[in-house]
């Protein structure tokens, strides 16, 4: 409310501060929740941008989020990206233009989305479904592979590309599906449950595109988790990039970092496998040819010293025993020859399987160490807060105004004072 009126004018300067001085008074620090528009960073620092309605309001507030809360941000804004921030209303007296002053921005939605993806994974490894004494070796030749994805997908077109050129010899059986949205899951399962019933295929690639937690959200989903960790086939999952998981990653006999990986883990390249074959058959031909240049040089040893007068008949005996027993070593050494590739191809499936053992072994223990690393939680912006007797704060309950609060960051410490309370109210989760 404007002070009551009299015959004095206002001076423009002074109707500024009253108005700045009452939106300080009667809002305060707020939150607000919106698409972020025309965003650019300043070289000091600052970053200006507006803030449309997320729900498509014609309304807009202008924002200006200088450069020491700009620092803290742990992602990049951009234009069209749903945003929460916290921060107060002020005028910007050289133009007389209200402008919002954040002190933090974060992602609309991501938080609540990880607590529960967080909460899935506690619920499904407590099932036992990420159990590694329960994953399966892939088989180390196999003729077919079976493709689960999207028809028209990239991640389809990479996985055939790197098969094509990488074992041609194997063959591709494809289940397509959707991979996105809410019948994504179900049809998901159906493609899983097709490719087990057929039993047409050696191992099954369950693969997908890159994309944010809200488009790989149906690899998240329990019952196809529970799909996964129970197929009848050896399954590999490579869902989106490197830094992407989903529960059906954990879930799945090995988990590949992208489509193409996937592809890559599941057939060897057969260039490979003709070298190693060509170097055992060279080996034992190597062999069988100085055993056979051994036997000949005794028989030599031997018909010398028989060589002498009235021996004849000995001499005739002992080239007929040296007749036969070159004969028999032509066919010992035949019969080798012709089980070589056999032995070669049993030597190469062993040395296969020894090495993805030692490949899984090595990908799980990995996988096991990232997950137990607290400094990945704090650097997705998460903090650890203490009380000043060193007890770890989870709740508002155990907040008060004007208490010290000891605060843990990726990058520091922070000692902070809290302002203000506010128990927030309790709501839905979102339903997949």
């Amino acid at each position: 409310m404007f002070p009551a009126h009299d015959s004095r004018p206002w001076g423009v300067a002074g109707l500024l501060a009253y108005l700045t001085e009452t939106l300080a008074q009667r809002i305060g620090v707020c939150t607000v929740e919106g698409e972020i528009a025309s965003f650019t960073r300043a070289a000091s620092g600052h970053c200006y941008f507006s803030l449309k309605d997320a729900d498509g309001a014609p309304a807009l507030v202008r924002v200006a989020l200088f450069r020491r809360a700009a620092s803290q941000l742990r992602f990049a804004p951009q234009d069209g990206q749903r945003v929460r921030m916290t921060g107060r209303l002020a005028l910007y007296e050289p133009r007389g233009e209200l402008q919002f002053i954040a002190e933090s921005l974060q992602p609309a939605g991501a938080g609540a989305l990880y607590e529960q993806f967080l909460r899935l994974k506690a619920q499904l490894e407590g099932e036992g479904l990420f159990d590694p004494a329960a994953k399966r070796a892939l088989p180390a030749y196999p003729q077919v592979i079976g493709v689960i994805t999207s028809a028209s997908g990239a991640a389809l077109h990479d996985v055939c590309t790197t098969l094509a050129r990488r074992s041609p010899q194997v063959r591709v059986v494809i289940y397509p599906s959707l991979v996105q949205g809410a019948e994504a899951p179900a049809a998901l399962r159906t493609a899983l449950a097709t490719a087990q019933r057929r039993k047409e295929v050696d191992v099954l690639l369950l693969v997908r595109g890159g994309g944010s937690m809200e488009d790989l959200w149906a690899f998240n989903d329990p019952d196809l988790v529970r799909a996964v960790a129970n197929c009848t086939l050896p399954l590999v999952c490579g869902v989106g990039h490197e830094t992407d998981v989903t529960l059906c990653d954990l879930a799945a006999d090995l988990r590949a970092p992208t489509p193409t990986a996937a592809a890559e883990l599941a057939a060897p390249e057969r260039d490979a496998l003709r070298r190693e074959l060509a170097r055992l058959q060279q080996r034992l031909g190597s062999h069988l040819e100085r055993r056979l240049d051994q036997h000949t040089q005794r028989l030599d040893r031997l018909a010398l010293r028989l060589a002498r007068p009235r021996l004849e008949a000995p001499r005739r005996r002992l080239d007929l025993a040296q007749t036969r027993l070159h004969a028999a070593l032509q066919q010992r050494l035949m019969r080798e020859r012709q089980s070589l590739p056999q032995r070669a191809q049993r030597l190469s499936r062993a040395f296969q399987a020894r090495l993805q053992a030692l490949q899984h072994r090595l990908a799980r223990a990995q996988a096991q160490l990232e997950g137990l690393n607290p400094q990945r939680v704090l650097e997705r912006g998460y903090a650890w807060l203490e009380d000043g007797q060193g007890r770890p704060i989870t709740g508002v309950s155990q907040l008060r105004s004007e208490q010290s609060v000891h605060a843990v960051l990726a990058d520091g410490e922070a000692q902070l004072r809290v302002e203000r309370v506010t128990p927030q109210t309790p709501q839905a989760e979102l339903g997949f």
